[in-house]
């Protein structure tokens, strides 16, 4: 039965989705233009710039856990989570900006530049972002609200990241006057002051309700405990992972558009159509009322390889119908991301009643960590590909570089939703499950090697 403890008002879910957007004007201009920025403008290799994204993170493995770590032994009057969602929007703001300033120097120290910033950029988003999702763990505990708030932030998140897409050429192209390389920097600047607006208000119109603190001070040992115990997060951030398949097409979208289809405005089509997909997010609760989120997950993954193969061999001849493959693409990929954050809220139970205390945002924070390493590794392996295909900035592309390019949008994601169609397949922390134990912990019980669990451990 929902009560005013876990019932969420649509202001409160609005001001949520508000801060997605914010924080991802962010993620989507580094995660969509950072390589052609430094490649093509800033002048640094391609290669490079996939060294760059490897070192962060290795950092982002050492320091994210351990920032985690210490949001769940800590608390205020304010709240465990709410303090970082007021004072890490100003900073993302500033390094943002920071990453896209296009230097006047040799090479070498462009290239510590780059490195520098782009590692602060990562460190300074995990401690906005790890707070950011374990809010939906403590806005409520009820699932099918928990669902919403997951939906919301999701819906945040890609709206973020598709009028990123959208209005940062049309703004890059309004100011470069002839020369990309003077349009990036106030575009950037414009968009970030407007997610800095989104992001404070998301601040200050959402609460937290959901006790954590009330069986005693968590200390950072205790949180990896946690989390090493907690079998279902790892299938979820594994499956998760191999979005780094989709952030590969994300990164060579301006590519393709550029010397493919020699039209690099269509970005912007990209946009729109990521923004208008996210709205098939809206379908998550209501399609968990009546299945489970694995199976509808597999079900969507399926779905994608199918449309994948159809885009493929249909080919790129025909601008609109090009568009039409990723519309349906986009918008089945989209649904399944909702999905996840959901099922990662889900396993901050399991983790609570396996160990008797309650560490969401060093759960949440595999999220985090995750959704980066897929974006660097994606960025990495852009530039490696890249690379291996040919590609020459700034010049007429080979045949087999074009088919490359193509092959990479088209085709190469499906991998990544057969693997996790196998991955989830084996996901065995169901709703069923996560019933019992959340009636469990509401009886006071724990983890005392009941037959049950321990069978579900022995299926993972």
């Amino acid at each position: 039965m929902k009560t005013l403890q876990n019932k969420l008002q649509p202001k409160e879910l609005m001001s949520y989705f508000g801060y997605g957007v914010g924080q991802c004007f962010s993620f989507g201009l580094v995660g969509s233009f950072i390589l052609y920025f430094y490649t093509d403008i800033l002048g640094i290799s391609p290669i490079a710039a996939s060294m760059i994204f490897l070192i962060a993170r290795v950092w982002d493995a050492v320091n994210d856990p351990i920032i985690a770590g210490y949001m769940d032994t800590l608390n205020s009057r304010f709240g465990k989570f709410r303090p970082y969602m007021l004072f890490t929007p100003f900073l993302i703001v500033l390094v943002t900006i920071a990453s896209f300033y296009n230097m006047d120097a040799d090479t070498s120290t462009k290239v510590l530049y780059a490195g520098v910033t782009y590692i602060l950029w990562g460190t300074l988003y995990t401690i906005s972002d790890v707070p950011f999702w374990s809010m939906s763990s403590v806005m409520t505990d009820e699932p099918q609200e928990r669902a919403k708030a997951a939906t919301c932030a999701m819906l945040g998140v890609n709206a973020g990241i598709g009028a990123t897409m959208i209005f940062f050429p049309k703004l890059s192209a309004m100011f470069a006057e002839g020369r990309a390389d003077q349009g990036y920097l106030p575009a950037v600047i414009i968009l970030m002051l407007i997610g800095l607006a989104f992001m404070l208000n998301g601040f200050f119109n959402t609460r937290e309700r959901i006790e954590t603190a009330s069986d005693g001070q968590v200390t950072l040992k205790e949180t990896f405990q946690a989390v090493r115990q907690n079998k279902p997060l790892f299938f979820i951030l594994a499956a998760f992972f191999m979005n780094v398949f989709f952030n590969i097409v994300n990164g060579m979208y301006i590519f393709f558009f550029t010397y493919n289809m020699g039209d690099a405005s269509l970005v912007s089509v990209i946009g729109t159509i990521t923004l208008v997909s996210a709205i098939a997010c809206l379908a998550t609760p209501m399609l968990t009322k009546r299945f489970r989120k694995r199976d509808i997950f597999i079900v969507l993954c399926a779905l994608e390889v199918v449309a994948r193969v159809g885009f493929y061999f249909t080919g790129y001849d025909n601008p609109t119908t090009v568009m039409i493959w990723l519309s349906v693409i986009t918008a089945i990929f989209m649904m399944t991301n909702p999905l996840i954050s959901a099922m990662i809220a889900d396993t901050v139970e399991y983790s609570y009643y396996r160990t008797g205390k309650r560490c969401a945002a060093i759960t949440f924070s595999g999220q985090t960590f995750t959704g980066k390493l897929s974006v660097a590794v994606a960025g990495g392996l852009t530039g490696i590909i890249l690379t291996m295909i040919g590609y020459v900035p700034n010049a007429e592309q080979s045949a087999s570089a074009l088919s490359g390019l193509f092959f990479c949008v088209s085709l190469l994601p499906a991998l990544g939703a057969v693997i996790r169609i196998f991955i989830m397949s084996r996901y065995t922390f169901t709703e069923e499950e996560h019933a019992k134990v959340r009636a469990k912990i509401q009886r006071g019980e724990f983890y005392n090697a009941e037959p049950e669990l321990k069978e579900v451990e022995v299926q993972q």
